[in-house]
């Protein structure tokens, strides 16, 4: 299956409009993405709750990791540099963090609010190795500006 991006984006839209709470848009981002694609075997957000520290956030799937320092793993170097990591192999990624073994790639994108304050990253892993393309990091990267923009400060 293709997402439909066009149609994700609205849906998501219409979902968030007007509110700017972070967990509960980062709830209805998760949701909605994990249900656009069986690509997408884990789909959520670190959010962060220390300087250089990230917790869980809302998510779909199996179990993720607890804690993700912003120095180690995919999600850490999408804090810590604030661009998207595409990761074709996540074998191939010096320091992958192995939350779940059956992830073979992973794209993880910053998610900043209006006031580009780093909220957190937003995290799609899938057990299909080379899953994501630029297309795909493209899209998600306009719909998480467009939902978290008006995002308070947790």
């Amino acid at each position: 299956m293709n997402v439909d991006y066009k149609s994700l984006s609205q849906s998501i839209a219409s979902l968030a409009e007007g509110e700017t709470d972070t967990v509960a848009l980062m709830a209805t981002v998760a949701c909605e993405v994990h249900q656009s694609d069986d690509r997408f075997d884990w789909t959520g957000f670190y959010r962060v709750t220390e300087p250089e520290l990230m917790k869980i956030g809302p998510y779909q799937g199996g179990h993720g990791c607890l804690v993700i320092p912003f120095s180690r793993g995919v999600c850490g170097a999408a804090a810590r540099s604030r661009e998207v990591q595409l990761v074709a192999d996540v074998d191939a990624f010096p320091g992958h963090i192995a939350c779940a073994s059956s992830t073979r790639s992973e794209l993880v994108l910053p998610v900043v609010n209006g006031n580009g304050l780093l909220l957190g990253v937003f995290d799609l892993d899938s057990d299909q190795p080379d899953a994501f393309t630029q297309t795909d990091a493209d899209a998600m990267t306009a719909i998480l500006a467009d939902t978290f923009r008006l995002a308070n400060v947790p």
